[in-house]
């Protein structure tokens, strides 16, 4: 028996609630109430109390957003959905159950609201933002980042009916099952074009409308040009300006390294139901893209042509395409060159759902590939380490060389790298991480002690400071855009996710939860940590986590079920199974080290009493 657990082992689950044969820890040292605790308490309050204000403001009786609804990229309906981005994760950690509750209320409303869209100068959105209640067509940059709460809901009701129903309907746009809709070319294992959904993909050049929309009467913040955003322009005036935004982001057909992202669908659909199709898929897609990242010599290609093969859009030049390596453009609203070189936005995504589905660390390869060449480019200049952010022709309009490296910044990667060294635990991708700018990493490897307390501080000012924006908001609904309630919704999840269930989303990225644990209240039959009930995660190795669980009522005791790993993907090795129950004297505390392998399990969201 590992005697730095001190507890009671045995194979029994004393909890009525719960299922057979999981094993308990009874924990009855006294614990003072940490500092750190504390905090978290409040801030899971705070957050949730927030969330409560938000929609007590921004959202009518209907669930609709008070705001001018319109299609487009810069400020439509992926980023009025986007509004909610983190409401389903704070309620999964432990948030109150109105922020559940809201989410939905704003969720259903935003599907109407949108619904009731027309437009005139694209067929995207002619009869609505929606058909079967998912995105007409959009490319998965923008369509990820409007489903990132909807991507998470299932932690916290995977029973939910219409949860299920709907990513069941979703993925069958993309692995053949809906007749009408055929996004993926099986043959070839492509999707088929950058712009897909609900009304297939789309195959011919976009246009400028496609991407902006129609103009409408008023003056708004324009949040999408931040040398503006503070001042209100009449729409219709600048609308010339917004088109010219996008005058070189008309390339469509064929795959794009952007459509891993819907890899997130058959995840998400195989955590909810187990059925083997949605894994089938997932893997058939991803080792596609794994072969043909191996093709370029370890570049993620920009662009795969409908005939299957590398830059087959572009004559054989795969670093080409919307978004892609290449893509350097003239902004025609910000009136400058701009780089957009998106590979990040879900190539890593995507392989580490492959990581998740199969706990094959191959997947991992291809994003450590990729970063090896990327910081094999450096430059020193000046004392300062440059890295790329392009590749390709330097120009970016004509290609007519051999193509390399280009627009080098004094950026780090880490959040990338960081997220290579969590998925791998190889101390050799740690140490390419610059611990200085992922202070979370510094605290685990006990560089960064103070770490826990100033987040939580910086969180708390974070929602003070959203919190009086709204109580001092000038604009109205008529002179909102979707956009512009993104600097508003006040919840701030990243630290409590660190800190809490060890795991990460890079600067807000919240896609798929990779975390070594997960909480849930048997008593109350729901998701997050128990009332009362703090942790703080101290350590992370290949094999093992170490965990602080106190109990801050002095009252009463605390069940609490702890999950190896977000979706039950990892086990705990010395309790033989993917969860075990924690029972918490009153006022009572513990660190445990808990012994795990990681990514043995096939990922489920079942409740841990429901499997």
């Amino acid at each position: 028996m590992n005697r730095r657990l001190a507890l009671f082992l045995c194979f029994a689950w004393l909890a009525p609630q719960a299922a057979a044969q999981s094993a308990v820890i009874a924990i009855d040292t006294p614990m003072a109430p940490p500092e750190w605790a504390l905090m978290q308490r409040a801030l899971l309050q705070a957050n949730s109390a927030a969330v409560e204000a938000f929609a007590a403001k921004y959202l009518d009786e209907r669930g609709y957003l008070l705001h001018t609804p319109r299609w487009g990229t810069l400020d439509g309906p992926d980023d009025a959905i986007e509004t909610f981005y983190n409401w389903t994760l704070l309620h999964a950690l432990g948030g109150s159950d109105s922020v559940l509750e809201l989410y939905k209320k704003g969720l259903e409303g935003h599907l109407r609201q949108y619904g009731e869209l027309r437009t005139e100068l694209t067929p995207l959105a002619k009869n609505g933002a929606y058909h079967k209640e998912f995105i007409t067509q959009s490319d998965w940059f923008h369509t990820a980042e409007g489903m990132r709460a909807f991507f998470l809901w299932g932690h916290s009701e995977p029973e939910n009916a219409l949860l299920v129903g709907r990513m069941k309907k979703f993925m069958a746009m993309y692995n053949g099952e809906d007749p009408e809709i055929q996004n993926y070319d099986p043959e070839k294992k492509i999707i088929k074009s950058i712009w897909n959904g609900s009304l297939g993909p789309m195959l011919r050049r976009a246009t400028v409308y496609d991407w902006v929309g129609d103009p409408v009467p008023g003056k708004f913040h324009l949040l999408h040009n931040p040398s503006r955003m503070e001042k209100l322009l009449d729409l219709e005036e600048w609308y010339p300006r917004m088109l010219a935004h996008c005058e070189e982001y008309l390339d469509s057909v064929g795959d794009n390294f952007l459509n891993l992202a819907a890899t997130l669908l058959s995840v998400n659909a195989y955590a909810l139901t187990g059925e083997q199709k949605y894994h089938d898929w997932t893997v058939e897609y991803l080792d596609a893209w794994k072969e043909r990242a191996a093709a370029t010599g370890g570049m993620i290609p920009s662009n795969i042509g409908l005939d299957g093969k590398l830059g087959g859009a572009h004559g054989g030049q795969w670093w080409k395409g919307t978004y892609g390596w290449n893509f350097t453009i003239f902004d025609g609203e910000l009136q400058q060159i701009a780089h957009r070189n998106y590979f990040t936005s879900a190539s890593f995504q995507g392989f580490a759902n492959g990581l998740l589905m199969t706990g094959d660390q191959s997947y991992i390869d291809v994003l450590r590939k990729q970063m090896d060449l990327v910081l094999a480019a450096k430059k020193v200049e000046n004392g300062k380490t440059l890295l790329p952010r392009m590749y390709g022709d330097p120009r970016g309009y004509k290609y007519d060389g051999e193509p390399e490296f280009y627009q080098y910044e004094p950026i780090t990667y880490s959040d990338r790298l960081a997220e290579i060294y969590l998925w791998s635990m190889n101390r050799e991708d740690l140490a390419r991480v610059p611990l200085a700018d992922e202070p979370w990493l510094a605290f685990l490897e006990g560089k960064n002690p103070a770490y826990p307390i100033e987040a939580m501080k910086a969180d708390f000012e974070h929602i003070r400071e959203r919190v009086e924006f709204m109580g001092n908001d000038p604009t109205s609904a008529d002179t909102r855009l979707a956009d512009y309630l993104l600097r508003v919704v006040p919840p701030a999840t990243d630290t409590l996710t660190q800190l809490t269930v060890g795991g990460y989303f890079p600067r807000g990225r919240i896609w798929v939860l990779h975390s070594r644990v997960r909480y849930f209240d048997p008593d109350r039959r729901r998701a997050g940590l128990p009332p009362d009930v703090a942790a703080l995660v101290h350590e992370l190795k290949d094999d093992a986590v170490t965990v602080t669980l106190v109990n801050l009522n002095q009252v009463e005791p605390r069940n609490l079920v702890v999950q190896a790993g977000a979706y039950a993907e990892h086990l705990f090795t010395e309790a033989d199974g993917s969860a075990l129950t924690v029972r918490l004297a009153p006022g009572a505390g513990k660190k445990l080290t808990l012994k795990m392998k990681r990514y043995v399990n096939r990922p489920t969201l079942a409740f841990p009493w429901n499997r």
